[in-house]
Parts: C-alpha cells; sequence; structure tokens
C-alpha cells in the first residue's frame, strides 16, 4: 500500500509517498507562494500514484476540530495568501482519498516518537526553530490537543538585559517566536544565522530563550525525550549554552538526571533530521486509511 504525505512549510511543500513503514519512495519539493500556484503542482506528484490515504502536517494555525465547520483549513496565518485556505477539503477533493491532518510539528513529534530519537517512548516534545517556533507533543501515544493544536512558539519569555531588539511577531511582538526565530536573528544582528556561526553571543542568546521556553514545557508536560529541528538547530553550538542556561534555570528542583548528567541525551536533535515531518505525515495517511476517514 501507498501513502502520501505532504509537510506544508513556510518556505516549501515537501510531498512523499511512502510505505505503512516510512519508507519514502518517491519525494518532490515545491516553494510555498501561494494556494493558487502551489496546490496544482502537489496535486499533480500525488496523481502519479494509487494511495490509500495522505497525511498533512502543516504551518499553521490551522483548525484540527473534527467538528467544527472549518476543519481542515489553515486559519490565521500570518502568510496572508493561505488564511482561510482549506487544505484538506482540496486534497480530498482532487485525489478522492481519506486525508490525515495536523500540525507540522505535531507531525515530525510522531515521526520521531514511531522511528526516530523518541521510538519506543510514550511521550516525546518536538520543538522546531526556524522560519517560525513550534512544538507538538505526544503525550500517552497520542498527539496533543485539546480546544485546539499547542501553539508552543508563542509563549513569553524573560528578556535578556541586554536585548533591545523589539520582536517581530506580528500578534505579539516579543513572544519567544517574535525573539528566538530566524527572522529575529536575521532582523537582530543584520545577517541570516547562517552567515553568524562564529558569533558566539548570538548563540548564547539564543539558548538563553530557548531554555526558557524548555523549562516552561519539562515542567508542563514533562516529556521523555525532547527533540529539536529545524533550520536555526542546524547551528549546534546552540545546544551548549541551551544546556547550561536549562541546569541554571531548573536550579536542582526535582532531581533528574535528564536535567543534569544526561541532559545531551535528554535534548537531541532529530534522529529523522529533516525527514522527521514527512515521516509523521505519512503516519497521518496510515492512520486515516485505517480509519476510512478523516482524522
Amino acid at each position: 500500500m501507498l501513502y502520501g504525505g505532504i509537510e506544508a512549510g513556510g518556505t516549501k511543500f515537501v510531498c512523499a509517498v511512502g510505505d505503512g513503514d516510512g519508507k519514502i519512495i518517491d519525494r518532490i519539493q515545491i516553494p510555498t507562494t501561494v494556494p493558487a500556484e502551489t496546490m496544482p503542482k502537489v496535486i499533480q506528484f500525488f496523481s502519479k500514484f494509487e494511495l490509500q490515504a495522505v497525511g498533512i502536517g502543516s504551518f499553521g494555525p490551522v483548525d484540527i476540530n473534527l467538528d467544527s465547520p472549518t476543519y481542515g483549513m489553515i486559519t490565521s496565518t500570518p502568510k496572508t495568501a493561505w488564511r482561510d485556505y482549506p487544505i484538506v477539503q482540496k486534497v480530498e477533493e482532487s485525489l478522492g482519498v481519506p486525508v490525515g491532518f495536523h500540525t507540522d510539528v505535531n507531525a515530525a513529534a510522531l515521526g520521531e516518537a514511531t522511528f526516530g530519537a523518541a521510538k519506543g517512548l510514550d511521550s516525546c516534545l518536538y520543538m522546531t526553530v526556524g522560519t517560525g517556533i513550534g512544538a507538538g507533543a505526544v503525550v500517552h501515544g497520542k498527539l496533543l490537543q485539546g480546544l485546539s493544536h499547542p501553539e508552543m512558539g508563542h509563549i513569553f519569555v524573560r528578556r535578556h538585559p541586554s536585548d533591545t531588539y523589539k520582536g517581530s511577531c506580528p500578534y505579539h511582538q516579543d513572544c519567544l517566536e517574535g525573539l528566538a526565530a530566524g527572522p529575529a536573528i536575521e532582523k537582530r544582528w543584520g545577517k541570516k544565522g547562517n552567515l553568524l556561526k562564529d558569533r558566539a553571543e548570538v548563540w548564547e542568546l539564543e539558548g538563553y530563550y530557548l531554555a526558557q521556553a524548555l523549562m516552561n514545557y519539562i515542567l508542563i508536560l514533562s516529556p521523555k525525550k525532547i527533540i529539536l529541528g529545524g533550520g536555526v538547530m542546524k547551528q549546534r553550538q546552540i545546544f551548549p549554552y541551551l544546556f547550561e542556561y536549562l541546569k541554571k534555570a531548573w536550579n536542582g528542583y526535582v532531581p533528574l538526571p535528564e536535567l543534569t548528567s544526561k541532559i545531551d541525551e535528554y535534548i537531541v536533535p532529530p534522529a529523522l533530521e529533516d525527514d522527521a515531518g514527512i515521516t509523521g505525515a505519512l503516519l497521518l495517511a496510515k492512520q486515516a486509511g485505517w480509519e476510512g476517514t478523516r482524522t
């Protein structure tokens, strides 16, 4: 059986066809421009295959409430061309198969929990730091959602005393995403992060903000593994600063080796690397195919 997966990101759509065991058979990348340009290319790619179902892990916010009249839509995204776009309906109508739907970060969490760094565990947290910041979580073996999906990138953190950058989030200005996502790094320092590799102060500040976020997530969700992905986290020099600031914030509260001697085993890069999200999308498709309906 073949399944389709879509990792709908802010800069590109990754589309793949694979089997039920996460093996990718074919794939393509399509720039995220506007729906009228991007979606026909997505549909054209999948039309070559006989699929059982398709899974979508999308940038958000999205409506994942099956009982909602706007289920399957990308909703109040800063990408204005995609606001209120019915991505699930478009794929269902075009391909005639069941569609599984969740956020891109929850899809990545599912991929890492099933085949990656959190394999064998019943809980984990996947956080992406790139164009935006988001996090998804698996709790008791299931993706975390309530009224909606988590929006962990928009929590508020304490400002570094020397940081005067106002923040770039169009909704909250200086939330975590507004202070620590890729665009914030570029606007604060005047260059993209990959051109600032040797500037220790850049990555120390990044570690300062991300450590605060992880402190909150650990206190609230207590995940058994934390996976940090996204373009910014390819700068591995962030990790030592993050560990240092997190240990300092934790300050010995609850004596867990994961927060002391084993912190580098507890907080890790994705084992699936750049395939975490698309692997999770294929798993969403498999779930949708089992159920024979939208999930």
